[in-house]
């Protein structure tokens, strides 16, 4: 018969480590089921989060994606007085991102100026059509007029929560801006003037010389080119004009590829 040592009164010391040990098994056992139940809520919210987090991401996506398509309703709304297709802003932002892109901006910057460069004429819904869609030269008086939609778009866009639309204000306020102080609405110039509005000051005025306007006929490639470059360091900054100068030729190519995409809303946020 085995005799159970495990308790004997004749070694009360070796009674009392024993009972110790025992107890310390016991709570060792009792904290592993703790851990083992704590991981397996844990790993239970962690999925729950997953969830959560994707479908925040995707009610954000969906708001990102309603919220530019209504800045783009909006900007054609402004384009239309004086372009009945809107197809400027769409020209206008694919040769600015264009250039963004030759000069080594990030992936962020080139998604902001490609949705902030469309907002940079927004202004005009406050210019009279009698103004705007003059077909001749304006007077001084109708200039200083047509002068302050850089103003109105600014403001129109300044006060937003949007980081992306403080951008267009910015760019509404200063593409008229010039690389030798002679622009407006502050006459601004060299980098005081910031490099969005630098940019989109290439873009617009070279989609501006290819275009048929109430004004002018459109030009061709070769005279508008050679018409850019002869603003060079007192127009443009040299830097976003010689990076477009490189790449024109490829973006003129391209440019009918872009001709429906805000209107149909097929933007890629």
């Amino acid at each position: 018969m085995t005799q159970d040592t495990t308790h004997d009164p004749r070694h009360p010391e070796r009674n009392r480590i024993a009972e110790e040990a025992e107890e310390a098994c016991t709570a060792m056992e009792e904290t592993r089921e703790q851990l083992r139940l704590a991981h397996g809520q844990l790993r239970a919210f962690a999925d729950d989060l997953g969830r959560t987090v994707l479908d925040l991401r995707a009610s954000r996506a969906e708001l990102e994606r309603s919220y530019l398509d209504t800045l783009n309703r909006l900007t054609l709304a402004a384009a239309y007085k004086d372009d009945d297709t809107g197809d400027h802003i769409l020209r206008m932002a694919f040769y600015s991102e264009g250039i963004a892109a030759a000069l080594g901006m990030h992936a962020d910057g080139l998604r902001d100026i490609r949705v902030a460069a469309p907002m940079h004429d927004v202004g005009k819904i406050g210019t009279p059509d009698a103004i705007l869609l003059k077909p001749g030269r304006l007077t001084p008086e109708e200039f200083t007029v047509m002068q302050q939609h850089a103003v109105i778009g600014e403001k129109i866009l300044s006060a937003s929560s949007s980081r992306v639309v403080r951008i267009a204000a910015t760019i509404a306020g200063t593409h008229h801006e010039r690389w030798d102080g002679s622009g407006y609405p502050r006459g601004l110039s060299g980098e005081g003037i910031p490099l969005e509005g630098r940019i989109v000051a290439v873009a617009d005025v070279f989609d501006a010389l290819t275009s048929k306007r109430p004004y002018k006929p459109a030009f061709e490639l070769d005279k508008a080119l050679g018409i850019m470059r002869e603003g060079r360091g007192t127009h443009f900054d040299p830097g976003p004009l010689d990076a477009f100068l490189e790449i024109a030729k490829d973006l003129w190519a391209a440019r009918d590829g872009v001709s429906s995409t805000l209107r149909t809303g097929e933007h890629d946020g």
